[in-house]
Order: structure tokens, then sequence, then C-alpha cells
């Protein structure tokens, strides 16, 4: 089929970006979306052109570095898919698609598609990580954790921290990414000597960082690839709440 892609270049975080168009011919219905980006990027280099830059790594829905906002949906039109995972199976032959960036003040362009991710890097070193020591690993179902809290865990341990939930939130809010690192945490036994430290200083980087407030309007749930629910902001604000009234 044939696509006008209408894509994001921005040579480094200092210069004004614009929208470029490309037009590429006989793309392969069953070709992954950066596949069809790597072959308009053969076709750049092949006329001299700087190739456009993305991030990508795994390509296998597993690492959250595929980020891009396509036709202003956070890794594109398929609900619970990275964008290395979604097909050109999903658009029609003549499609105008728009190709940006995360949108959001805590992730600056890079260059081009590429944002500086590294805010989330800070959130988890303010308070996700466990002091206790755990030794070997212990036999099957040896630590007393209830069922419920542990399939709870293992949901909202499934984040992959891509910044979906930020590009999708009107205030670029990262409140469902450190939700989700609080839960898992904060639902097992040896996390639990950091559970208040753990969140006050990861919310105390998030505003640090620039992330906007949350005003619960969902998009950031709708976007998200590993379909983690709102509830998890729910406990991390009753965490924050019974944390600051200790502190105070």
């Amino acid at each position: 089929m044939k696509l006008k892609l209408r894509i994001w270049r921005q040579p480094n975080p200092e210069a004004k970006g614009k929208m470029v168009s490309y037009v590429l011919d006989d793309v392969s219905e069953d070709a992954s979306f950066l596949e069809m980006l790597d072959v308009l990027n053969e076709q750049l280099i092949a006329d001299g052109e700087d190739p456009v830059a993305f991030d990508h790594d795994c390509r296998e829905g597993i690492c959250g570095a595929c980020s891009l906002v396509i036709d202003g949906q956070p890794h594109g039109p398929q609900a619970a898919t990275t964008t290395c995972q979604l097909h050109m199976r999903k658009f029609r032959d003549g499609d105008i698609i728009d190709i940006e960036p995360w949108r959001a003040g805590a992730f600056p362009v890079v260059k081009d598609l590429v944002v500086d991710r590294t805010a989330f890097d800070r959130i988890i070193a303010a308070g996700g990580y466990i002091s206790a020591p755990t030794g070997t690993a212990p036999d099957a179902h040896a630590a007393p954790i209830p069922k419920q809290d542990a399939d709870a865990a293992f949901s909202a341990a499934a984040c992959i921290g891509c910044g979906a939930c930020v590009a999708a939130c009107p205030n670029g809010s990262g409140m469902l990414f450190m939700a989700a690192k609080v839960t898992h945490l904060g639902l097992m036994p040896q996390c639990q000597p950091e559970r208040a430290t753990r969140v006050l200083g990861m919310v105390a980087e998030h505003d640090a960082a620039g992330f906007g407030g949350c005003t619960n309007t969902g998009e950031c749930a709708s976007a998200c690839p590993k379909e983690i629910g709102l509830d998890v902001i729910g406990r991390l604000n009753r965490d924050f709440r019974k944390a600051a009234a200790r502190a105070a």
C-alpha cells in the first residue's frame, strides 16, 4: 500500500521542530510499524538525507522503548499494543499518518522522535528499591502473601515504563507509572521497611521533574499498553496520605 507520513523532525533540543512529509510506496501490511520506518530510513539514506531518529530495542513489546504518538494516540490505534507490535494492516492504502514524539514537559525532545525519559529513572532511584535481605529464592508458596495481593502486585509490575501514560495525560502526569511501581512494591512483605519513605520520595521527585498533577481523566489507563488500571493511583494516594500524616 501507499502511505503519506507526516513526521516530526527536530535536529536537536534547541532547534525548532516541524512536521515533514514523506511518501512510501509498496508498504507490506505484514510489516510492523517500526519496520515501515526502517524502510523509510533506508530510502532517506539512499537519497543522502538524514534518517529519522526513533527509539527501539527489543521490538517484542517488552522494553517500552518504542515511544511514538501515532495519529494523536500513544503507541497508535491498537489498544494494549506497543508501537513495535503495531502492524501496518491496521492502516489502509492512501492513509496519511502523523508521527510525533511523546509530548510532555518532563520528556524533552532529544532528536526527531526521541525524547529524554530519564525523569522516570530518577523517580525509581528515589524509592524503587528494598533494603531487606531476601537471600536465595524461597520455595514456592513459602512467603505468606494473600493471592489477591500477589495478583495485584503482578499486574502493577507489568508496567514497562514506556511513558505512554504521560503522553496521553492532558496534564503530562506520570502518576500511573509511579503508582504502578509504588503498588507492586508496597504489596510485598519484604518491601515494607521503605513503604512510607518510598512514596514520599517518589512523589517529591515526580513533582521536581516537571510532571503535571493527576486529575483522574483516565487517558493514562486507556493508553497503557499493559492495561494497568486507575486503581493503582488510588493505592498510591492512600499510601501518600498515611506517610505524609506520619511525617508531619
